[in-house]
């Protein structure tokens, strides 16, 4: 008898584990308005003002973000020029590819293999792995990228970064198209 409630109990605590685990999903999103098209908002110039926060929330970096964003049918490139508060600078170059579905994918030269994500409303998921140099290391840690069409002009976006599913901190940037 013990037996069985204690793997009746152990059972709960898993399936409530499991349960907190899932997250939003792109789909949940599909109502919401303004819709997001990454190829009109992603068109043009775009600055982004944004943190990173480690695990304990404190606030460990500031940046800044100008983006030359264009696209060619269902094909863009998103040119982003980043300045650290501490004056280093980095450059990415995005370049996705929109599927019929509302899927995107992506590479940039540190990012390894290939980034995927779904629109759907006003939000867009996006997952990738990122070469993360740090004091002469380079690390693949993951990104749980989501973005929020706010209005026309302004885009939240909150990425949870995690190595072996562990979260080691987050990203929340604040998007203005020009």
């Amino acid at each position: 008898m013990n037996r069985r409630l204690w793997l009746g109990a152990a059972a709960g605590i898993a399936a409530l584990a499991l349960a907190g685990c899932a997250g939003p999903k792109p789909a949940d999103y599909a109502a919401e308005r303004p819709l997001l098209d990454l190829r009109e908002y992603f068109n043009g110039d775009v600055v982004a003002h944004g943190i990173f926060t480690d695990r304990s929330g404190k606030v460990v970096r500031r940046f800044t973000v100008l983006m030359k964003c264009h696209w060619n049918g269902d094909d863009g490139v998103l040119d982003e020029s980043f300045t650290y508060s501490d004056g280093e600078t980095q450059r990415r170059v995005w370049r996705l590819k929109k599927w019929p579905d509302g899927r995107y994918t992506g590479t940039a030269d540190d990012v390894i293999g290939e980034a995927s994500g779904q629109a759907a409303g006003n939000a867009f998921n996006w997952r990738y792995t990122l070469a993360l140099p740090v004091d002469g290391k380079v690390y693949h840690v993951q990104f749980d990228d989501w973005m929020y069409l706010v209005d026309e002009r302004v885009m939240l976006n909150k990425a949870v970064m995690s190595k072996f599913g562990i979260t080691l901190g987050e990203v929340t940037l604040a998007f203005s198209k020009r």
